[in-house]
């Protein structure tokens, strides 16, 4: 599960406990990415607080389904297989037509997202792989270009903040060794309205 020991949800107490309450899904399974945490609870906290922020608010104005996207795309660069599996499913559950999921996680295995996107949303996504893989290149070039497809600054903080998220999370699970081993694929934190509900159910 980890390269690391970690506390099973039926091993934990006090603020440990609590927390996976808050997190667990059926038959309290507490997701693996969220386990590894178990030694430093308050670094879970901190994670659970900005995953469910910057992917799960109301307040965003990109639709859930792309910035799992974003997620799915980011996490295919890194080599992240638990990110990728994970937020796939959650994208094509919410995009609710299995081809088109397909049809997007092809495109985007390949790198080429135009085959798949029109302009607009290919270019949020070639932003999000810069951002990935070569950060330090780019450039004010890149934002304008965005704004001349329509893409508001709002949207463009949302994709680098879903960007710099799944780079956090693709680290947090290579650097620790995290499988899929156990989880339940898909579930995600569904009540947008309060960023406080961390529940998977």
């Amino acid at each position: 599960m980890t390269w690391i020991k970690t506390i099973p949800y039926k091993e934990a107490a006090g603020k440990l406990k609590k927390l996976y309450d808050r997190v667990k899904g059926p038959d309290n399974n507490v997701d693996n990415i969220m386990m590894a945490h178990s030694l430093r609870p308050h670094t879970m906290e901190a994670h659970m607080a900005i995953y469910k922020r910057v992917l799960h608010h109301s307040s965003n104005e990109i639709p859930k389904a792309f910035l799992e996207c974003i997620g799915v795309y980011v996490s295919i660069l890194n080599k992240c297989a638990y990110c990728v599996e994970h937020h796939y499913a959650g994208m094509a559950r919410l995009i609710g037509d299995e081809e088109r999921a397909l049809e997007i996680r092809a495109a985007l295995e390949i790198q080429r997202p135009q085959d798949t996107f029109d302009d607009k949303h290919a270019l949020m996504l070639k932003y999000a792989r810069y951002l990935t893989l070569s950060p330090s290149e780019l450039t004010h070039h890149m934002i304008d270009k965005m704004h001349k497809q329509g893409i508001t600054d709002g949207e463009i903080l949302e994709i680098n903040q879903v960007t710099a998220y799944f780079n956090y999370a693709n680290r947090t699970v290579l650097g620790l060794g995290i499988t899929t081993e156990g989880d339940i694929i898909g579930l995600s934190p569904n009540n947008n309205d309060d960023p406080d509900d961390w529940n998977h159910q």
